[in-house]
């Protein structure tokens, strides 16, 4: 009996130093952090490093003009597509995430059965964390962040909240006005009051401070709302000192649309503080981007800009779909510069993970997204891109990019959305941002600037950065002045066809000049391979159970509820794992 009882001891001993070693293995690699910063609805061009004067973004222009400028950064058109797309490395359409977003009161998600960038990143022995939105599902607890390879989750679920009670009004659909704010799975209703962005910001800058990133490498999603509209009844909030900044925008919800940005700005510029107080801007990736364009007009709009860009968020154009993107890291041969490569979110996946070195499955993930890694890092922009933007067979349109050719047919909102919506203001004086005058000097004395420029000399990268002149490649230049000018498109009538090389801001339709040819019918030929490979839509209808007055005045995973699931909402099984041995080897010392 003894001679069993210490051979079982020896081999939870074994046990015990095996699962310790191989965690020590996983955590003590020198993988780089990556910290990816999403904005919420932004517009193209309400960002300055674009070139717009009427309210400046410094510190995300810093980290822009320091990094590389991605002057081709494509997304789905709205915000649960495009963030299925960045999750799965996969075009929506291959999800069944391709026709419209997730609202609270529908019951579906992202499909169980697809892997995500989180739950990659974590089987690499990375620290994975969502700060912010998720608006991939949350009708069932098996949908939320923390059962989809996130470690950690602060935020909230669903598709957007009061910038300050974080709440989210479902009066219109007959149901009530619900809060919806988490720490993990647990209800967090004590930051009440605190603006949202800033809140967001205090926690990622505390995680950053916080973990231990010697033992475990961090990937950190930075989902902000920013500048997203809050609910119908007040969709532009900011804090009034901050409006007060932007006085001289005359429209007031322009002005404080400007506000809610500039909040982000400052956002961004803690983060990389944090990270540098903490001295691992050396090991980091940083990449910010938005989810898509900015909607100008129509439900949640927030006054955003996509200048001088065709279409708004929620429509087959390059309003929606292009996105002001950058990424720094002294890891990149090509820092200060603008790369035009076409590239697509579902890239970022791919790309990613090979800058860490984690090798993947592309038979078993069976990605839409490439690894364009090496393109990246040594500043080539020669691979031609197929991107499906969309092919959404309920709304009855196609939007589809082969290379520099352009094909969509159909449209969305009966073409509401279809004409170039965002303006420039820098030709009136008086609604320019005061500190465009000095540009130059203003996003040199950033501490953004500072921190990376502190890096790059370190790292013998330093050379010197024109930022007029990366300001003026980071710009669209249209085809013709007048936007009115060249060959119609109205795609409800019949297919539309641009070169986007030439023709960004699609003025000029070459459809009725080309059809019949061979680059229509192999786009043609394309388009119909993609809709036999298309997933159905997940899109389900709403259900009344999802009633936050049924849950305490909560959004919640309520068919979990309804169907009596009990569930602790635990997400540490190798933690449970680790103590339980622990805990056997402690009580065969005390009875031996």
């Amino acid at each position: 009996m003894h001679k069993f009882i210490w051979n079982f001891r020896q081999l939870l001993l074994i046990v015990l130093l095996y699962y310790n070693a191989i965690t020590t293995v996983a955590q003590t690699n020198n993988k780089p952090n990556i910290v990816i910063i999403l904005a919420d609805d932004m517009g193209f061009d309400d960002v300055s490093f674009r070139g717009s004067n009427q309210f400046l973004t410094p510190n995300i222009d810093a980290l822009a003009y320091s990094g590389v400028i991605l002057k081709n950064l494509y997304t789905a058109p709205m915000c649960t597509p495009s963030r299925a797309a960045l999750l799965t490395g996969k075009y929506p359409i291959h999800t069944g995430m391709q026709h419209y977003v997730i609202p609270n009161y529908e019951p579906w998600g992202l499909p169980l059965n697809e892997t995500t960038m989180a739950q990659i990143f974590k089987q690499h022995g990375y620290y994975t964390s969502l700060i912010g939105k998720w608006h991939q599902g949350m009708s069932r607890m098996a949908y939320t962040p923390t059962k989809r390879g996130f470690d950690h989750h602060f935020g909230y679920l669903g598709a957007y909240v009061d910038y300050y009670d974080q709440t989210l009004d479902a009066t219109p659909k007959n149901l009530s006005r619900g809060h919806d704010f988490r720490d993990n799975l647990v209800v967090s209703r004590e930051h009440i009051g605190t603006y949202v962005t800033d809140l967001l910001t205090q926690a990622t800058t505390q995680l950053i401070r916080e973990l231990d990133v010697t033992k475990q490498p961090l990937f950190l999603l930075l989902s902000h709302m920013a500048p997203h509209a809050g609910n119908c009844d007040d969709p532009w909030q900011a804090p009034p000192e901050e409006i007060e900044k932007f006085a001289y925008i005359k429209d007031e919800k322009r002005r404080t649309y400007a506000a809610m940005v500039s909040k982000l700005d400052q956002s961004v510029a803690a983060v990389i503080n944090a990270l540098a107080q903490k001295g691992i801007l050396n090991n980091t990736i940083l990449l910010f981007l938005s989810d898509n364009g900015g909607p100008t007009l129509g439900l949640h709009s927030t006054r955003a800009s996509n200048y001088p860009l065709r279409g708004q968020k929620d429509s087959p154009w390059e309003g929606a779909i292009r996105s002001s993107g950058a990424i720094w890291s002294p890891l990149l041969e090509n820092l200060g510069t603008v790369w035009k490569q076409r590239l697509y979110i579902a890239d970022l996946l791919p790309t990613l993970a090979a800058a860490a070195d984690i090798p993947l499955d592309t038979e078993k993930l069976q990605l839409d997204g490439l690894n364009l890694w090496s393109a990246l890092k040594y500043g080539y922009d020669s691979v031609e891109r197929e991107i499906v933007h969309n092919i959404d067979e309920m709304e009855n349109y196609v939007s589809y990019n082969k290379g520099k050719w352009k094909f969509l047919n159909g449209t969305t909102v009966n073409g509401t959305y279809d004409g170039w919506l965002g303006t420039r203001d820098n030709l009136n004086s008086t609604e320019l941002d005061p500190r465009a005058k000095y540009y130059e000097e203003l996003i040199a004395n950033t501490t953004v600037w500072q921190h990376l420029a502190e890096v790059r000399a370190k790292n013998a990268l330093a050379h010197e950065m024109n930022i007029t002149k990366l300001r003026e490649d980071a710009g669209i230049t249209c085809l013709y002045a007048n936007l009115s000018q060249g060959v119609p498109c109205d795609p409800l009538q019949s297919p539309c066809l641009f070169d986007i090389d030439v023709d960004p801001c699609e003025q000029n339709n070459l459809y009725p000049s080309m059809n019949g040819g061979k680059v229509v019918q192999e786009l043609l030929e394309r388009l119909e391979h993609f809709r036999e490979t298309a997933h159905q839509p997940n899109n389900k209808p709403l259900d009344a159970n999802s009633d936050p007055r049924l849950y305490k005045g909560e959004w919640t995973w309520w068919e979990d509820v309804r169907d009596g699931v009990d569930d602790d909402g635990s997400d540490a099984p190798s933690l449970r794992f680790s103590t339980a041995i622990w805990t056997c080897l402690i009580l065969f010392q005390v009875f031996l």
